[in-house]
Formats: C-alpha cells, sequence, structure tokens
C-alpha cells in the first residue's frame, strides 16, 4: 500500500479533553456566546507541539482570560455558551480552514516546528477533529433556536493583548463587525457613553472574509444579529475584573438588542 493511503492514527485520544465545552444549553436568552480562543489544550499526540509551558501560558496559546468572561456573561444573561478547548496553534477555530495561518508554523517570536511540513492528511485531519466538530455544533445549535421559533444573536467573544512587537494597543475593547453593523454600532455607542474607555471601531483587528470564520459563517450569513468583541488581555487578568466586564457587557448588550431587529420580532424581554 502507498504510504499516503495508510490512515492516520486518530488524534484525539481518551486522554485529551472534549472539543468544546458547552455552558447554559438550555438558556432563554436570545444571545449565543462563542468563545473560540479559550482553550489551550493540545493532543497529546502532538507532545505539545514541542513548546515550553511559559509559551502555552501565554496569549499565543490561547485568548487569556476570555473563558473566565464568557462564563460570567452567560451567567449574567442567561445565555448558551460554547468554549472552544483547544489551543489556536493546533489549528484556529476562527480561522477559514484554507487561509495560511489556519494551522501556523510561527507566530511571533516562537517557531512551531511540528507545524512545519504537515501533511495534506494531517492537516485535514486537525481540521476534522478539533475545528469542524465546534462549528458543526454552533451551527446545529442557531438551527434548532430557529426551528423553535427561539430568536439569536451571535456574540463571539476574545481578548487581545496590549503590545504586539513594537505597537502598543490604547483601546480597552474593540467592537468588530463585517458587512453588517446593526449590532456593532449599538454596542459601540453604548461603551463609549462609559467615561474614560476607549472604544476601537473594527480595532485591533478589522474583520474580513480571509481572516475570519465564526462571525461571518453564523453571523453574518445567516442574517441574524452579530458582532465580535475583543477586551484587552490585561483588563481581565483578576476573577473581579471578569465580573465588572461581565457586567458592563451584559448592560451594553441589553440595551443593544432591547428594540430588536428585523427581521425579528421585538419582544418586551429580547434577552428573556
Amino acid at each position: 500500500m502507498h504510504a499516503s493511503t495508510v490512515p492516520l492514527e486518530p488524534l484525539l485520544g481518551a486522554a485529551d479533553p472534549v472539543v468544546f465545552q458547552i455552558v447554559c444549553p438550555a438558556g432563554r436568552s436570545a444571545v449565543l456566546l462563542t468563545a473560540d480562543h479559550a482553550g489551550r489544550a493540545i493532543p497529546r499526540r502532538l507532545a505539545g507541539l514541542g513548546l515550553n509551558e511559559r509559551l502555552l501560558d501565554t496569549h499565543v496559546a490561547s485568548d487569556l482570560g476570555i473563558d473566565g468572561l464568557a462564563l460570567q456573561l452567560s451567567a449574567r444573561l442567561d445565555a448558551f455558551l460554547i468554549l472552544h478547548n483547544y489551543s489556536r496553534l493546533v489549528v484556529d477555530a476562527n480561522r477559514p480552514p484554507d487561509a495560511p495561518d489556519s494551522i501556523v508554523s510561527h507566530s511571533e517570536a516562537a517557531a512551531i516546528a511540528a507545524n512545519v511540513n504537515l501533511s495534506p492528511g494531517e492537516r485535514l485531519q486537525r481540521l476534522e477533529e478539533i475545528f469542524h466538530p465546534y462549528h458543526r455544533r454552533i451551527g446545529a445549535e442557531l438551527e434548532a433556536r430557529s426551528a423553535r421559533g427561539q430568536p439569536s444573536v451571535l456574540v463571539t467573544l476574545h481578548s487581545f493583548t496590549p503590545v504586539l512587537g513594537a505597537e502598543v494597543r490604547p483601546w480597552h475593547v474593540g467592537v468588530l463587525y463585517g458587512r453588517d453593523d446593526r449590532l456593532a454600532r449599538r454596542i459601540r455607542l453604548g461603551l463609549e457613553r462609559e467615561h474614560g474607555l476607549v472604544v476601537g471601531d473594527n480595532q485591533p483587528y478589522a474583520v474580513s472574509d480571509a481572516s475570519d470564520y465564526t462571525l461571518l459563517v453564523h453571523g453574518e450569513r445567516r442574517r441574524i444579529p452579530h458582532v465580535e468583541l475583543e477586551i484587552r488581555q490585561d483588563l481581565l487578568a483578576t476573577e473581579a475584573a471578569q465580573q465588572a466586564w461581565a457586567q458592563r457587557l451584559a448592560s451594553v448588550l441589553e440595551v443593544a438588542l432591547a428594540e430588536g431587529f428585523p427581521p425579528l420580532q421585538a419582544r418586551s424581554r429580547f434577552l428573556g
């Protein structure tokens, strides 16, 4: 048998974490929360990608503080939450599968030798075992909500490092969107009312078809209200800080959603 036709051993074993975690599965809120980069797990078969623990504790491997914020926000809103458990260094859950940085071989100052010269089969395996199950679950949830007449508003949560290379980032929070800014505009205006808060409009990143997946596939293409929120990581360093941001974001979301969005039907408690 030709070597290329030999099936690969499964990437995930019994000792590995599940691909994603669901919190508040029966949440009554219209909001559906996602955290694409919440986890830093690496399949045992990949031997930590050859990286040291110090690097895996940094923003290179995951969005620091976003898991705690997401859990707090889910509880405040009574909202369905899905958290991806695996590091973006294995495969990025928020990149199109054919994007060059779907599986990175170099991240900032760190080379990721284990990701160099992957075969097409190895790349496909990471997508099939770690990327697609997460997105199928998001899609299934949105379909189920639509079938039972429950409105859906997609809110994707991320965090960003205060300094990237030589760039010092002044924003406390970024409000991101693609072609549809209905929800983003309301949220940005709500956040800007808070004295001293520096709010980025599609900063520190801009959403694009080449660099983003979750917001565009599950929000924009489904024509449901959607927004990506990026909070600076030093502002999420403690549980108290995460609680404060969860309260802030919950309040802004409640106001932004109070009037509903066409074609969704307005409700007296849109989040309830």
